[in-house]
């Protein structure tokens, strides 16, 4: 019999098919209308999240054109994260919801998700299609004072990259 060699998009395949399923799974037990406090409980659900979570909201790590990034608290991931927010965020309920569910999958998965995975997360946790999710994040993202915005010419490069590596 001939052994079989998955390629790295069969991996890729596996994760996404992975990551629909969390979500579903997620919707399941906490239901369709996630607010800022069922997020904060999905946060340290060890079911649906793999590693420590707290939110913080802070500038300082984050560079311009990210609105959060998971800061690790240690030389590995059990040690856990802090997920910092711009603070232009606190308290604005609606938006924390997509901006934290973006993260999930990097926080649970590392280095090897991509924005497509995040994005997919996300849509599939709000029920939306995944072009809304991504144009949600980017409304979002342009709501962010202009210093931590990307400057306008790399949003058309990003923009650009982004539907090449869609294909």
């Amino acid at each position: 019999m001939k052994k079989i060699e998955p390629t790295e998009e069969d991996g890729y395949e596996a994760l996404r098919a992975h990551i629909v399923n969390r979500a579903i799974d997620c919707r399941a037990k906490y239901g369709t209308d996630l607010t800022w406090e069922t997020v904060q409980r999905i946060l340290v659900d060890g079911d649906f999240v793999r590693f420590p979570v707290q939110v913080a909201f802070s500038d300082e790590p984050l560079q311009r054109g990210e609105f959060a990034i998971p800061v690790p608290q240690g030389e590995t991931a059990k040690d856990g994260f802090v997920l910092c927010i711009r603070p232009c965020f606190e308290g604005n309920e609606a938006a924390l919801v997509p901006l934290v569910l973006y993260h999930i999958p990097s926080i649970n998965y590392l280095d090897i998700v991509t924005h497509i995975e995040a994005e997919l997360f996300g849509a599939a946790m709000l029920g939306i299609e995944i072009d809304e999710f991504y144009r949600r994040v980017c409304e979002l993202a342009d709501t962010m004072p202009k210093e931590a915005q990307l400057p306008p010419e790399l949003v058309a490069d990003a923009e650009v990259m982004r539907r090449h590596l869609e294909g």
